[in-house]
């Protein structure tokens, strides 16, 4: 048990990430296929950087970006309705002992990408990585 407890800690253990990764391609190939009747989802490339399992693979956070980032809360919205379709899908494509429940969350690493980026682009970096070479 202290065991258990111990890896948890650490990170997520190899069954989990290799059950997060099954997940992940089956979910992309899903979407990639417009196998879901959603107007909303099938105007949009979906991008599935990461699935999330919790220890006991009951629960799978499936990390979404649409392309561009256009309509974020709109493709969550279809996500969200087309929920159960999804699951079942997961169900019959990955093989685990129990579905997971699923639930979609925006993948915010292109925002801190971007924010990074800008940062880099500012003014007073600029002067100062300029200051370095003016120096040589």
């Amino acid at each position: 048990m202290a065991r258990d407890h111990r890896e948890s800690a650490a990170g997520p253990s190899q069954r989990q990430l290799r059950a997060g990764e099954v997940i992940r391609h089956a979910i992309a190939e899903i979407l990639s296929r417009g196998d879901v009747h959603d107007p909303v989802l099938q105007g949009h490339v979906i991008t599935v950087p990461e699935v999330r399992m919790t220890a006991d693979l009951r629960l799978a956070t499936i990390y979404v970006m649409p392309l561009g980032g256009r309509d974020e809360k709109a493709v969550l919205a279809a996500l969200d309705r087309n929920k159960r379709y999804l699951r079942g899908e997961i169900a019959r494509r990955v093989d685990m002992k129990f579905a997971p429940d699923i639930r979609f969350r925006l993948d915010e690493r292109f925002r801190e990408v971007d924010r990074i980026d800008e940062l880099l682009r500012s003014p007073q970096v600029k002067r100062d990585l300029g200051g370095a070479s003016d120096d040589e």
